[in-house]
């Protein structure tokens, strides 16, 4: 399919595990898709491997029926469907590679896991993706994955390696006609946000991370000077909030998550998402920070 054929402004998202989308991204999705751009994502393991949190479901669990995975498939849906995206799809094929757990555990070791992942054979199912639906602007985690799970690290290695290859005529031609997007983000929290969730959190009683009050302590808040964007979303705050209740397994009522969309409205939101440029030319920006509040700005689309 040739991009003329296509919605102006294509936007895919590399996430590692179901909920991961929404929990970072997830009103950013739901905003571009509103706008009738071509929102994409692509979810590399089915989170086989999760903590389940709902009792009525703990059946589910690796070490009982080892069915956690499919039973994920579903959330994610109908995450998607509260955020309006309609191309969702699993790197490969549902179930190709496997939850690699918590770095250092022995499900690293499994031979399915993505950890273990063959990098050209992952490469090659995302820059088939990539040639498909001809992104404009690609979406994953930093090197470290935000912090450091192995398949965070390496949807960020394949989203990396797929960025740089989709574009390279002689890479892969039996995958379609090469496409080059022009930019590629990094997820990211700004430590103001984070320090503005934290002191929601202790006033509501609750905490994200046991002793820590302050963003200085969290190694994924980044410096504000160091974000490039911010995508408000807050529009889109309910239907992210509808994603996250969506994956039933993973997020439970009480979760703290949803303190953070009690932050004052003055401020920072849940729903103001944020992101670090890694590839391409950076737009004009606007605020203290200058940073861009469109991850398509600077772009002819």
């Amino acid at each position: 399919m040739t991009a003329d054929h296509l919605p102006a402004r294509r936007l895919l998202l590399v996430h590692a595990h179901p909920d991961d989308e929404s929990i970072a991204t997830g009103a950013t999705m739901a905003k571009y898709a509103d706008e009738g751009a071509l929102v994409t994502l692509v979810t590399c393991t089915l989170g086989e491997e999760g903590e389940v949190v709902a009792p009525e479901l703990a059946h589910l669990a690796p070490d009982q029926e080892n069915v956690l995975g499919q039973h994920r498939i579903d959330e994610l849906a109908a995450s998607m469907k509260a955020l309006g995206v309609t191309d969702h799809r699993f790197l490969g094929a549902p179930g190709k590679y496997r939850d690699s757990g918590m770095m250092d555990t022995p499900t690293n070791d499994n031979p399915r896991s993505f950890w273990r992942a063959d990098m050209d054979e992952a490469t090659r199912d995302l820059v088939a993706v990539v040639r498909e639906v001809k992104p404009q602007v690609v979406v994953t985690y930093d090197e470290n994955g935000a912090y450091g799970h192995p398949d965070h690290i390496r949807a960020h290695d394949v989203a990396m390696a797929a960025f740089n290859k989709s574009g390279d005529a002689s890479y892969a031609p039996d995958l379609g006609e090469p496409w080059q997007p022009s930019k590629l983000y990094f997820t990211a929290v700004p430590k103001s946000l984070m320090q503005a969730g934290l002191d929601t959190m202790k006033a509501q009683g609750k905490t994200l991370f046991d002793g820590v009050e302050s963003a200085d302590d969290i190694p994924f808040a980044v410096a504000d000077d160091v974000i490039t964007t911010e995508v408000d979303a807050r529009t889109f705050v309910g239907a992210k909030r509808e994603a996250l209740v969506a994956h039933v397994s993973q997020i439970g009522p009480e979760d703290p998550l949803f303190a953070l969309f009690d932050m004052p409205e003055d401020g920072m939101s849940f729903a103001c998402e944020h992101y670090v440029l890694a590839v391409g030319e950076r737009g004009s920006g606007t605020g203290q920070h200058n940073w861009e509040r469109d991850l398509f700005a600077g772009l002819d689309v």
